[in-house]
């Protein structure tokens, strides 16, 4: 197949300007009427969604390589997704888990325990959303080990309800004006290596471990008694903080640091987890077993569920302690399910090979674009670094936003993270000709700015 055939056949359809008529009415109406907190990074105005494709207001077809923030893991309303939805909005939309007994609450945990990261028993906590589960997490760290301190990372997110907010170090605006936040969160360098360090792998492998060890050799030495530590909240791969992947012996530093002295292990697995990396979670890539896992997004294919999943041990508060109206909601669970039963059967996999397909062609990148300094990632979470000088490494976030907004233009919807990374989290059901053209257009635009960013530094 020609690039001519495979781009009418996989590429997205744009059939007017960007922004249409009715999608420039959409984005006035939303102004007026919307939060203005939110971020929109291009005037995309949904309709309607399948598989990896999305369609606007206005008829125009886009491929989707953000995914809802690595949300629809099945891809847009996919069929056995749907219809799972659909039997139990019939039988049962609500019933709250907080005062009632659920089977659904059992038949996911029993499904989930059977592929945790750490042996069992387990138990769960089911809320709405990702920042929810990091609530419960802290909440039942606390409990747990009447410890009030915790560790978490720069450029970390867990997100912004004020508990997990706490948590966040990922940008300074997501915070501002909002202090005091929850207090006993103290946060410490994350391995990025690539910023980091300029030498090779015994360079980097000394830098991420030494990351890690500062907790041991500086903060208990000095501000932080460990005694009084109960968690160190961690992502196996930041996504808000730039999809960087934490090297393996970072991790195993933590589980040894945590097993030394007490301390619980909490992986945030909101983004990285549910098959995005080519397996269940991003952790297992390090062989390191966790205390607790925080999930969402990926997990329920769009619908609102969000899960604390612990060994049985730790979740032991009493009744009252905490709990959520709407967590683990009949429907979500429904969802859920179904959304497991395709990552088993074919997205973990299709993430795997596909994202290294997608990985073989980044990497090239480095050496044929002079504004990516970096390529990186697991499966189908992957990031790509741009900056304005190589030999400098000076970030480039607004050459970024121009790439974004470029490849929007084109028909691609990708979205940034970190300072000046691009991320890439298409479905898991992602075809190797689909990615091959948001690839094809990537580069596209890409190039269209580096020769924009030649020319105006030129004129300079």
């Amino acid at each position: 197949m020609t690039k001519q055939e495979l781009h009418a056949q996989y590429g997205p359809k744009l059939i007017c300007s960007l922004p249409g008529p009715k999608a420039k009415a959409a984005v006035d109406a939303d102004r007026r009427f919307i939060s203005p907190s939110y971020t929109r990074s291009y005037p995309l105005v949904a309709k309607r969604g399948r598989g990896v494709r999305i369609e606007d207001v206005d008829g125009n077809e886009f491929l989707d390589f953000a995914a809802g923030i690595a949300v629809v893991s099945t891809g847009h309303c996919h069929p056995e997704v749907v219809a799972a939805i659909q039997k139990q909005a019939a039988e049962l939309i609500h019933i709250s888990g907080t005062d009632f007994y659920n089977e659904a609450l059992t038949d996911l945990a029993q499904r989930l325990s059977a592929v945790a990261p750490m042996p069992g028993p387990h138990r769960f906590f089911y809320g709405n959303s990702g920042a929810e589960a990091i609530e419960c997490a802290m909440k039942l760290a606390r409990y747990h080990t009447g410890r009030q301190h915790i560790i978490a990372f720069l450029g970390a997110f867990h997100g912004r309800t004020m508990g997990a907010l706490s948590l966040t170090g990922s940008k300074p605006q997501q915070k501002r004006r909002f202090s005091p936040l929850v207090p006993g969160v103290t946060h410490v360098r994350y391995p990025y290596t690539y910023r980091g360090c300029v030498g090779g792998a015994q360079e980097e492998e000394a830098f991420s471990l030494g990351c890690a060890r500062y907790i041991e050799e500086k903060l208990f030495k000095t501000i932080l008694p460990p005694e009084e530590v109960a968690a160190i909240f961690v992502e196996p791969i930041q996504g808000e903080g730039g999809y960087v992947v934490a090297p393996n012996n970072f991790l195993r530093e933590l589980r040894a640091i945590c097993d030394r002295r007490g301390i619980l292990l909490v992986v945030d697995e909101v983004q990285s987890g549910c098959g995005r990396t080519g397996k269940w979670w991003a952790i297992e890539h390090s062989g390191v077993q966790p205390d607790m896992v925080c999930l969402a997004k990926g997990i329920a294919s769009g619908m609102p569920l969000g899960v604390c999943m612990t060994r049985a041990e730790v979740m032991d508060w009493a009744p009252g302690s905490h709990a959520s109206t709407f967590g683990g909601n009949p429907v979500s669970i429904a969802a859920a399910l179904a959304t497991m039963n395709i990552i088993e059967r074919e997205g973990m996999a299709n993430a795997a090979r596909v994202g290294e397909f997608m990985l073989e062609r980044l990497r090239g990148w480095k050496h044929t674009h002079p504004l990516v300094g970096d390529v990186r990632g697991r499966g189908l979470m992957i990031g790509i670094e741009l900056v304005k000088d190589k030999a400098t490494r000076e970030p480039a976030p607004e050459l970024r936003n121009r790439v974004e907004t470029l490849a929007f233009e084109r028909g691609l919807m990708v979205l940034g993270c970190g300072e000046t990374a691009l991320r890439l989290s298409p479905p898991l059901i992602v075809s190797k000709e689909e990615a091959t053209v948001a690839l094809d257009i990537l580069e596209e635009a890409l190039a269209a700015v580096e020769t924009e960013y030649a020319g105006s530094a030129a004129r300079a």
